[in-house]
C-alpha cells in the first residue's frame, strides 16, 4: 500500500466548488476527482469522500476542531 498523503491546500472555481487539492510534497495540484479516488483507497491521511443521497460526492478534510485546515478555508472561500 502506498504511503498516506496529506492535503495541504485547495483551489476552488468561481462558484466556490473545490476543484483541486495540493498534496504534501507535490508542487502541482491534483484534481479533486483523483484525490477522492485516493481517499477511497486509504491514501489520504486527513481527508475522505462524502457520499450522500441526492447530493454530489465531495472531498472533505477529517474533523479535528480546526477551521484553518478545511478545504474551503484553504481555497480562500470563507
Amino acid at each position: 500500500m502506498a504511503k498516506e498523503r496529506k492535503v495541504i491546500n485547495a483551489r476552488a472555481d468561481a462558484e466556490g466548488d473545490i476543484t483541486h487539492v495540493l498534496l504534501e510534497g507535490n508542487q502541482r495540484f491534483t484534481s479533486v476527482g483523483e484525490a477522492m479516488r485516493m481517499a477511497d483507497a486509504g491514501q489520504l491521511s486527513n481527508a475522505h469522500t462524502v457520499r450522500r443521497q441526492n447530493a454530489k460526492p465531495h472531498l472533505r478534510t477529517n474533523p479535528d476542531g480546526q477551521k484553518r485546515n478545511n478545504l474551503d478555508d484553504m481555497a480562500g472561500d470563507t
